[in-house]
């Protein structure tokens, strides 16, 4: 499988784990009875069976008769799943989620959930049994990798965060006392300039301490410091060793930066665009500004669902972009004259009625499916790459807000 076949497939799985996550966090269960087992793949299938059994024996002890039953129809769901599988888990592990979940009117219903093949490796076995599931684990797996400590500074202010994958997180700032260049009435020129370097000096220092507590105890999580402001600052700042000595190690550069609030973080992020030319932000901005030049001087580009289905059906779209945080469904409809017709919905919505636009008809329901997962079955057919775009910069955030989470780039135009 090429590299970009492979990422395309990490992708998709990424987004089909977060839907699952995001399902199984508005599960409630009405005391603990929604079980969760994290299996790794060293990890026996017959001694994960002897530790369901035991498991399922012991609540027996359980007071109330509801919660006892319920966790024991979860335990035997769990051994029923687990038949599926021979002597070891699948690569990288697995994760069962089943229980009773409240379903509403006083009601439950029962759900097993199955994960194969996380991100990444399931570390250790764990039992855990409470009135919700626990998907942390699991969710800071599919936390977007790469992490940058960023510094910006002039010697009026400065600014420390993170780059987490395709975030920026602004975390402390501060101002400076270095005074301004003309001096004040009275004071000799060699004492105004000794105050204004020492001045200059505790303020670096100050930086340097907030940077060094933020960034010290991840340094060997850390793939790097980005530093910038304007000249001199950041180089008087680098070059006068003012950082732990294990993060001057780690700076990957130094770059112009006319801001040092917090939005100067978001610019150095930009301008350090070659450093970080493997991350993912960078990627999804390049695939952006390819989208909005094709959009503004050609026709090479198109959004929205029905545009872009039609568009990857003809096979001329050559990269689907999807916003991250899109969640909808398509609702396939068909009218009593055999037409067909299409609705996307907020995924947490009913199924609307509908009129047929061509003859006026009722039309029925054929299917309610994923959007994201309608458009990415074309793409595959088709040869197209998905990529998912953060909505943690401006142009993410106006594929969702102005052209509803679905654009494309063409390989050629067509008028669709």
């Amino acid at each position: 499988m090429s590299s970009d076949a492979q990422q395309a497939s990490e992708d998709r799985r990424k987004y089909e784990f977060r839907r699952v996550i995001e399902e199984l966090k508005d599960f409630e269960g009405s005391g603990t009875q929604l079980v969760t087992i994290y299996i790794p793949e060293d990890k026996q299938i017959s001694d994960v069976v002897a530790h369901v059994t035991q498991e399922h024996s012991e609540a027996s002890n359980i007071k109330s008769k509801q919660t006892r039953t319920n966790v024991q129809d979860a335990l035997t769901s769990i051994k029923d799943r687990l038949r599926y599988y021979d002597t070891f888990p699948p690569e990288k592990g697995m994760v069962i989620f089943s229980g009773a979940v409240d379903s509403g009117g006083g009601r439950t219903e029962m759900v097993t959930r199955t994960l194969e093949s996380p991100p990444n490796p399931v570390q250790s076995f764990r039992y855990h049994c409470d009135s919700a599931f626990l998907t942390e684990p699991l969710e800071h797996m599919l936390a977007d990798s790469g992490l940058f400590g960023l510094i910006v500074l002039d010697r009026r202010e400065a600014n420390v965060g993170w780059l987490k994958g395709k975030r920026v997180e602004p975390v402390k700032s501060a101002s400076s006392l270095v005074p301004g260049k003309q001096r004040k009435g009275g004071q000799s020129a060699q004492r105004f300039a000794r105050l204004r370097l020492e001045a200059i000096d505790n303020f670096y220092q100050e930086v340097a301490g907030m940077a060094n507590d933020l960034f010290v105890e991840e340094r060997h999580e850390l793939d790097g410091i980005l530093v910038g402001g304007p000249s001199p600052t950041k180089d008087e700042f680098l070059d006068g060793d003012y950082l732990h000595h294990e993060l001057q190690d780690k700076v990957l550069g130094k770059f112009d930066v006319a801001y040092t609030d917090e939005s100067g973080l978001k610019d150095l992020v930009d301008a350090a665009s070659e450093a970080l030319s493997d991350q993912e932000i960078v990627e999804d901005k390049r695939h952006m500004e390819e989208f909005f030049e094709n959009l503004h001087t050609g026709e090479e580009a198109t959004y929205g669902f029905e545009q872009t289905r039609r568009n990857l059906i003809m096979g001329s779209v050559d990269r689907l972009l999807i916003s991250e945080d899109l969640r909808s469904d398509v609702i396939v409809y068909e009218c009593p004259n055999g037409h067909e017709e299409f609705e996307v919905v907020d995924s947490r919505h009913s199924t609307p009625d509908h009129e047929c636009s061509e003859c006026g008809e009722d039309a029925a329901v054929e299917e309610r499916e994923d959007a994201i997962e309608h458009l990415m079955a074309i793409a595959e057919q088709r040869g197209t790459d998905t990529k998912f775009i953060s909505t943690d910069f401006e142009k993410g955030e106006q594929l969702l807000d102005a052209f509803g989470g679905i654009a494309g780039i063409l390989r050629y135009s067509t008028g669709v």
